[in-house]
């Protein structure tokens, strides 16, 4: 039986309408939320994973990484009151407190800057012994690329593909257009790509 093809705009208008309804389940959640502490749980088992992934990408091991999402989680319990629907949602207000959290933590501790002291285990024990050591070279040397690039956009590459952000969610954590964050992500992308075939 042959597939029928989907016009790539019901694709994209059934993506909208999907990330436009559970924009709309977290702002009926962050509501209860104020008052009800359930409805909170809620929200950190929605979010937790992308805020934790996002703060691991920034910190130099998954201990400060936890920590941090603790912090957010904490922090955000404090202002849920203040939470405002807006373009971004729920999910960039998060990761906003996520950040200023990590920026926080930077300056108080310093962080080390030796790459090689990041956690580079991989979750999973069937590779063999060579492919561990492989992958974790390459993931040391992704991180040690990733931590040269400029601040900006170092960071909306983690807000990108560790806590899955789009760019205007990313746009508005970060204070700039959609179109100026998908440019920054772009040439973050081309220079890590460059450096990548560079050190090859």
């Amino acid at each position: 039986m042959e597939a029928i093809p989907i016009p790539v705009s019901e694709t994209l208008d059934s993506a909208h309408e999907a990330a436009e309804a559970e924009r709309d389940a977290d702002d009926g959640l962050a509501k209860r939320a104020a008052s009800d502490t359930e409805a909170f749980a809620e929200l950190y088992v929605r979010h937790g994973e992308p805020v934790f992934r996002y703060l691991r990408a920034r910190c130099r091991d998954e201990t400060d990484a936890l920590e941090l999402t603790a912090v957010t989680f904490e922090k955000a319990l404090r202002a849920i009151h203040r939470y405002r629907p807006q373009a971004g949602g729920l999910r960039a207000w998060l990761v906003r407190i996520a950040r200023n959290a990590a920026v926080d933590e930077h300056r108080r501790r310093r962080p080390l800057t030796d790459e090689a002291d990041m956690d580079t285990n991989l979750a999973s024990s069937d590779p063999s012994p060579e492919e561990v050591a492989i992958a974790s070279d390459d993931r040391r040397r992704l991180r040690g690329m990733v931590a040269a690039l400029p601040d900006l956009q170092r960071d909306a590459v983690a807000m990108r593909y560790a806590a899955g952000l789009t760019a205007r969610e990313i746009g508005l954590v970060i204070g700039k257009s959609e179109e100026a964050t998908q440019k920054l992500i772009s040439r973050a992308v081309a220079q890590l790509k460059e450096t990548y075939r560079d050190q090859s």
